[in-house]
């Protein structure tokens, strides 16, 4: 029976909002049989999107400062591929700016950084699945190098590069500067995280990298010259500085080594400039068992007779 005023009175099923989906999570991966990216339109649609939550990430930090800390506060783990970005873009294949050390305790800006790439991964899939190979794929695939480095996520940038050099630059050719930049970025995550100097010289050689301060660093490396590591690091832009971080840890380790066998006691001013690390951070992190007597580092003792 219609109400009274000739209206049905409204049942519970007319009452249900429909359910707002992420359109970043409303596609799938295609390699686990999600198809729709395979289409070159979907592909160039999707990656608006990305690019639109991005900026939206952007615009919510607000100051630069702000920004680069939700920058370093994303932490990628090894089943969820999640990078960072960082202020505005005035173009999709612009360097993205550098990356403070600075963490910022949320889980609301983790989880944005995070969809964007596990979106980024998505439209990779897709792209090489549809064996694209023009413009779009590479503005899309230095986008993704880049935000994969700013927070050191190799699993992202690695086969990213290799892919952009093997596959889509013989096809459709990279700037002169983008071709030195992606190399450049090889090169180091060679020398600097896998630990291979050889092979980081063989690539720096068949890509005919002409890199000066990339130069820098393999010799402060291949000569375990921490104060010239340490020079290059502060030189380079916040991509080139990230990649050099993975072998910090190493070349400051040789070079207290080295304090150890030489010195008997230093300035603790000189060791900390020497190291490019503080006292607190020297005896936390790098078990550094040294006395501080003032402004005194004691390394030896050495023993009355």
């Amino acid at each position: 029976m219609p109400a009274k005023g000739g209206r049905h009175p409204s049942g519970p099923w007319g009452r249900l909002k429909p359910v707002e989906q992420d359109p970043l999570e409303s596609i799938g991966l295609p390699s686990k049989g999600d198809t729709r990216l395979l289409d070159l339109k979907t592909q160039e649609n999707y990656y608006t999107k990305i690019v639109e939550r991005y900026m939206t990430f952007c615009s919510d930090a607000g100051q630069r400062d702000e920004l680069l800390r939700r920058f370093s506060s994303l932490v990628i783990s090894p089943s969820d591929p999640a990078p960072a970005p960082a202020p505005a873009l005035s173009s999709p294949r612009a360097l993205l700016p550098a990356v403070t050390d600075e963490a910022l305790q949320s889980s609301a800006n983790t989880k944005a950084l995070s969809d964007v790439m596990a979106a980024l991964r998505k439209l990779r899939e897709g792209i090489v699945a549809s064996k694209r190979a023009d413009d779009f794929a590479v503005q899309a695939y230095l986008f993704c190098i880049r935000l994969s480095i700013l927070v050191k996520h190799p699993e992202s940038y690695h086969p990213a590069i290799l892919h952009l050099l093997r596959s889509i630059h013989p096809q459709q050719p990279l700037t002169s500067v983008e071709l030195q930049e992606v190399v450049a970025y090889l090169v180091l995550d060679t020398a600097c995280r896998r630990g291979q100097l050889a092979e980081a010289y063989a690539l720096r050689r068949r890509y005919a990298l002409t890199d000066t301060k990339v130069n820098a660093a393999l010799s402060a490396l291949a000569h375990d010259n921490y104060v010239l590591f340490q020079k290059v690091k502060r030189s380079v832009d916040g991509h080139r500085a990230k990649l050099m971080e993975w072998a910090e840890g190493d070349v400051r380790m040789h070079a207290l080594k080295c304090f150890g066998r030489t010195y008997l006691s230093v300035d603790l001013d000189f060791l900390e400039k020497t190291t490019g690390s503080k006292w607190s951070d020297l005896t936390k992190s790098d078990g550094v068992g040294w006395d501080l007597e003032g402004s005194r580092v004691v390394i030896r003792k050495v023993r009355a007779r």
